[in-house]
Formats: C-alpha cells, structure tokens, sequence
C-alpha cells in the first residue's frame, strides 16, 4: 500500500520505502505473539479514535509494534529516541508504505530531535509511549498545555523508569506511566539477552576486535549488565563487574566475576562497557589510567555515561569515524581511546538493536498494556504502576508456544495443597 504525501512525516528519504518494507517485514517473521496479538485487535479495533505519540528507537521491530497498533485502529505519530538509532529506511517506509506519521532522521542535531518530539505530541495523544522519558519531560516542561488530555504512557526503558520515579517522589509527574521495562518478559529476556548480543553486535562491526582474551569491564550489573557480562564471558574474555549495590555485587562475584571500583578496574581494562542509567561512570579520573586502545561502548540509555565532552576537551587529538562508528580520542600522552557510537546507545547506534525474537516480547508487553490502559488508564492515580502479572504471563506462554515448548499443568491435589495451609509436611 502506497501512501499520499498528506501524512505529516519529516524523515530522511522517501527513496528508501521500499527497502524498509522489505526489512519491516523480515522482522515481523520473527515477532509471532506480537503477530497474534495484531491479529486481534485489527478484529475488534480497541484503539478506535485514540490518538498515540510514540518516542522510541525507530526500527524494523518498533515498525511492527506501530503497525499493531493502527491495525487496531490507532492514530500515530512517532519520533526517535535516539538520533543514531533511526533506520532511515524504516521511516520511510512506515511514512509512504504504511501511512504512519513519523519524524526521525538519522544523526539530527539537538534541535532537530526535540523539534521532532514537539512534532509528534502536536497529534495531541490520549496515550504515550516513551523510551528514556525525554517525551514525557517535555510533555511537563513546555507542552503542559497537552496534559489533561493524556490519559496514561507506558516507558521501556529502565533510564526512562528512574525519571519517572524520580517525577512521581517529587509529585510532578501528572499522569499514571507503567513500567513496561520493569515486567519479566522485557528485562529477564531483552534487557538481558538482547543487551548482551546487540552491544557486542556493535563492538565487533566497529572495531573488528578479538574478545577472547580480553579484558572486559562492565559498569552496573542489573539485567542488561548480567546479559553482557554473560556474552563477554562466553566469547572468551576475563570479566571485571564494576557496582555502587553491594547485593548485585555479591551475585556478580559468586558468577565468577571480578568485582572491583572502577578506579581500579580502568588501568587494566581493555573493553569497557556502561549499562548502568547513571552519569560520568566513565571520566577523566578512569580515562587518564586506560591502556593504549581502550575500548569504551554505552548501553545505558542516554550519552552522559561517558564523559565525552572531557574527551573533546582534553584530548590533543581527534581522529573522527578511524572505522564504522568508532572516534579515535589521542591523548598528550600518545594513548589512544576509542569511542563507539559517539557514546549513544552502541547497541543501536552501531548495530541493528536487539534481534526482533526478543522485541517481539518486550512489543507484545506494550500493546497489551496500552489496551489495558484504555480500561484501567481513568482509574489509576498519577505516578508510576507496574504491567499487570497477568499480561506478563500471558506473553510468556504465547512466546512459549511459538517456540515449540509447553508447560506441566497442576494435578487437582497439587492445586489444593498449593491453595491450602491445612496440609502438613
């Protein structure tokens, strides 16, 4: 289907529709339960009339939750949340292909990417959907004119679930959000899984480097940190977890981690990789002890975990893209730093993001918790709310059947002593 030129869209280049269709599509084969679930709602339209600004990684796999979406009678409008993580492609191809207003191009400028949220919240949602809280910050700073009309949002992401729980301690936040990130079938399967492959997806198309052998440091051990540690790990490398929480800690050591502050980890390290949602994790204290090509890729959502602008600053020279997404940093002393991605999402700015069998997940958990929302949205309180366990189940066992596998079923006897306290040992 070949759209007019009427739907509103600002993206890079209209040539590339067909070949984003194309790639949309191989995507979707891959994403099954979420396919079930478009199936349903292109029957019963449970988004008729409802307007949604969606702020997220424009790919293949975002593609084909937007496409649930208006198949369930939604009107759309979608912006990037991260500048190099826009497939040009696929913008175009939900522009001229699919009929989806979208504005996002590759590698804008500031401007241009708040210009683009501001773009896509003139739709005047009823919903929003948000990777990182950067749309929904907006929403409360300079489009608050907006805000009674929105009925609730759902975030993906675990940076965008700090903020808002920042927002909702502090009473700002003025509308009920859900942590879709916070459900088990996103964090145990994409923050760990996806994360883990993606981010060492990016540093092999990079930097072409032999992990084997290496020294990887990985800054936070929450689920994405588990899944990369894992990955490095299993491709050979000896790894150092470095962690504020004593707990996560401790489970990082009993894996069989080294686990140590990062001022000492940085003198021996050889790849380093943030995941931790937090601010200056690597800075100039760490990057003045690093190795002679030193490794530094982001996974963590926003481009503040590394300190790139000391970089900038301090670094006598700078040898721009030396490979695909990789600026080399030449420090007074003759050292060399790498930096994927500009210190943006490496996962996304420098490879394709998560492969669409676990989005097909994490998808699945936020089309069914914007359904729910149409019901539930008007009574919840303003603040942050967790996926109801029910949806979270169900997108397990739809995941489980379409892999082929399925679950043991209780006895009766074994329903009544599980449901009763009457029964001894």
């Amino acid at each position: 289907m070949s759209t007019t030129t009427a739907i509103k869209n600002d993206i890079a280049d209209s040539k590339l529709a067909a070949e984003g269709k194309k790639r949309i599509e191989w995507a979707a084969r891959n994403m099954p339960v979420l396919a079930q679930i478009k199936e349903r709602f292109a029957k019963e339209k449970p988004f008729a009339g409802i307007r949604i600004a969606a702020c997220m990684h424009v790919t293949t796999e975002t593609a084909n939750l937007m496409l649930a979406l208006k198949a369930g009678g939604a009107e759309l409008a979608l912006c990037a949340s991260n500048p190099l993580s826009t497939q040009d492609d696929t913008a175009a191809a939900l522009v001229h292909e699919f009929g989806i207003s979208v504005f996002a191009r590759n590698a804008v400028d500031r401007d241009g990417y708040y210009r683009h949220l501001n773009s896509a919240l003139d739709i005047k949602p009823q919903l929003v959907f948000d990777d990182g809280c950067d749309l929904v910050n907006v929403l409360h700073t300079t489009r608050t004119e907006l805000l009674d009309g929105v009925m609730a949002g759902c975030e993906e992401t675990t940076t965008g679930v700090i903020r808002l729980s920042q927002m909702a301690k502090d009473g700002a936040l003025k509308f009920p959000m859900i942590a879709v990130n916070d459900t088990d079938t996103k964090h145990m399967f994409d923050n760990r899984y996806g994360t883990g492959q993606s981010t060492f997806d990016a540093i092999f198309r990079s930097t072409n480097t032999l992990v084997a052998g290496k020294i990887v440091v990985v800054a936070g051990f929450g689920y994405c940190g588990k899944g990369v540690a894992e990955r490095a790990k299993g491709l050979g490398a000896e790894v150092i977890v470095t962690e504020i929480d004593p707990t996560k800690a401790l489970d990082a050591l009993m894996q069989g981690f080294r686990v140590m502050p990062m001022t000492q980890a940085a003198a021996i390290g050889d790849v380093f990789i943030t995941v931790t949602g937090n601010r200056d994790v690597l800075r100039d204290e760490h990057f003045k002890q690093m190795k002679d090509g030193a490794i530094l890729a982001n996974s963590g959502h926003f481009d503040i975990e590394i300190d790139v602008a000391w970089l900038e600053k301090n670094a006598k020279q700078k040898n721009a893209k030396m490979r695909y997404q990789t600026d080399e940093y030449v420090m007074a002393d003759g050292r060399r730093i790498l930096l994927i991605a500009e210190g943006r999402l490496a996962n996304l700015g420098a490879a394709e993001g998560h492969p669409a069998s676990v989005m097909d997940m994490s998808f699945s958990d936020q089309a069914l918790t914007a359904e729910w929302l149409l019901k539930a949205g008007k009574d919840l309180p303003a603040g942050l709310h967790n996926v109801p366990v029910s949806i979270d189940k169900d997108v397990a066992r739809l995941k489980l059947e379409s892999m082929g596998s399925s679950l043991d079923v209780l006895t009766p006897a074994q329903e009544l002593y599980l449901n009763s306290w009457e029964h001894g040992s």
